[in-house]
């Protein structure tokens, strides 16, 4: 246990910020003694896995744990498929390499999105026509008011877009500690409609893609237009793609003729990327903090020594400016503290 503790190694935009106190933990057992010592000290909890997802805007008064709960274990059902439980401190691109090495497929379109196995069902990730619901099947979580252990399938999840019951009425009571998955062995479905990864198919010459390929096709797109947190401080993707009535987005057509949009029902996704650059916002910098010159869903701390409050007051200007020119309010993924 250690006091007055610098969390900047442990999220991905670099920030400043500390905890009154941290520990690691490996086990389950070492989890629930960090936990008494919480609760004995009326601390509040602020868990770390890949620190990919959250953004700190001021010092932690409470008590942070780093979850390294690690390990893969393997079961499978039939021929064709297999069930793969990740523990929660896995590193998710290295947990999607393992599966595919296996030949395990289901997972490939999720290739190099960061963080840990432990919070890919808390905002059910997707990227390029995958989600975690897709293959989810069950995780093991830590009740934190009971400090009992409960299984939560797929139903239970209720999950959305970039939603589920973890950010919902669940946010705060519990810890994932271990995510299962369904996979398949051989018969792969394969998911090439999505974004350029046709495209960057036949750059590759790939006419009859394996999973492996898909992957890589993947990892190419993203690194092409993405940066590498380690050597430039972001979070990915800062904001979700907003849905909106229909009749709303046939109003805006009329008046803005290349506004893109994907249709689902009554309501359409609108990539939020194109939405920000439409208002100016790609390759911008102001101060410390700027929208990244390929994409600009993704806030960078463009000189390394951005606070988390001039992040945050950055993305507030970008939401405040589309809802001024297209009338749709940008939601924030990352989560902030």
């Amino acid at each position: 246990m250690q006091e007055n503790f610098s969390l900047k190694p442990y999220n991905t935009f670099g920030v400043e910020a500390k905890a009154q106190y941290f520990t690691e933990v490996n086990t389950i057992d070492e989890l629930k003694e960090a936990l008494v010592f919480s609760k004995t000290q009326s601390l509040q909890v602020l868990f770390l896995g890949g620190g990919s997802n959250i953004l700190l805007t001021k010092d932690f008064e409470g008590l942070a744990i780093k979850l390294n709960l690690n390990g893969i274990s393997e079961e499978s059902i039939n021929e064709n498929e297999v069930l793969v439980t990740a523990k929660a401190g896995e590193n998710w691109h290295e947990f999607v390499m393992y599966c595919l090495q296996k030949n395990y497929g289901g997972l490939e379109n999720l290739s190099l999105i960061p963080g840990n196995v432990g919070t890919s069902p808390m905002q059910n990730i997707g990227a390029y026509g995958t989600e975690i619901k897709d293959i989810f099947v069950s995780c093991l979580v830590l009740d934190l008011e009971d400090l009992e252990l409960a299984t939560f399938n797929l139903e239970q999840c209720r999950f959305g877009y970039r939603d589920s019951i973890f950010k919902q009425e669940g946010k705060g009571r519990y810890v994932i500690l271990e995510v299962t998955f369904k996979l398949t062995q051989k018969d792969h479905h394969i998911k090439t409609e999505y974004g350029a990864i046709q495209s960057e198919l036949e750059n590759l010459g790939i006419k009859d893609p394996t999973i492996q390929d898909i992957s890589k096709a993947v990892i190419n797109i993203r690194q092409s237009k993405l940066p590498d947190p380690k050597e430039i401080g972001n979070a990915g993707s800062f904001f979700k793609n907003p849905t909106i009535p229909l009749a709303q987005f046939e109003a805006l057509k009329q008046q803005f003729e290349n506004i893109q949009g994907y249709p689902n029902g009554d309501r359409v996704k609108v990539p939020a990327g194109w939405l920000i650059e439409q208002c100016g916002w790609k390759g911008k910098q102001i101060g410390n903090v700027g929208s990244h010159k390929l994409q600009s869903l993704v806030i960078i701390n463009a000189t390394g020594n951005a606070t988390g409050k001039e992040i945050f007051d950055f993305s507030t200007e970008i939401i405040n400016s589309v809802k001024e020119k297209f009338g749709i309010e940008l939601e924030r993924e990352v989560n902030i503290l």
